[in-house]
């Protein structure tokens, strides 16, 4: 396992659509612990493969519930309700914006057995769900902002 390079706002892999997981192998799995210690390392919620180099359709997601989600070809089978809140982005370091994003979503996907399942987000979850299979399509969240992008205070 390693820490990977995140790619930041400007690199243009983050603006290219990725392409689907056909098989796994042992070089998709390195990858996939690899986007976990380097969203960890960075203290992330998502992390999305382009944001590491790679054009796979693959995130990982930990919103704190202990339970982390490996999505590989995720799709978004259903969404509902209305949030609006701030988001950041690994890849925008120290920036936020106003994003309005479904309250609650299904998404069905493959897990690291290329076994398909359904997980169904609310709030946080739904919200990172939504950002980082953007990433899949070559959407930043800056797309959607509302009222342009902030820089976060240091203290």
């Amino acid at each position: 396992m390693a820490i990977r390079n995140i790619r930041y706002d400007g690199d243009d892999i983050l603006r290219k659509v990725c392409r689907p997981v056909e098989k796994m192998d042992d070089r998709t799995l390195t990858l996939i612990d690899d986007m976990f210690d380097t969203m960890y390392e960075a203290n992330g919620v998502g992390l999305a493969a382009p944001q590491v180099g790679i054009l796979k359709r693959i995130v990982v997601i930990d919103v704190g519930d202990d339970n982390p989600l490996c999505l590989i070809n995720p799709v978004i089978t259903e969404s509902d309700g209305e949030q609006t809140g701030e988001e950041g982005c690994l890849s925008l370091p120290g920036k936020f914006g106003t994003v309005t994003r479904p309250m609650h979503v299904i998404c069905k996907a493959f897990d690291e057995n290329m076994e398909e399942f359904t997980v169904e987000g609310e709030g946080l979850l739904a919200r990172a769900i939504c950002h980082e299979l953007d990433h899949l399509d070559g959407k930043l969240y800056k797309d959607l902002v509302e009222d342009g992008l902030h820089e976060v205070e240091q203290n």
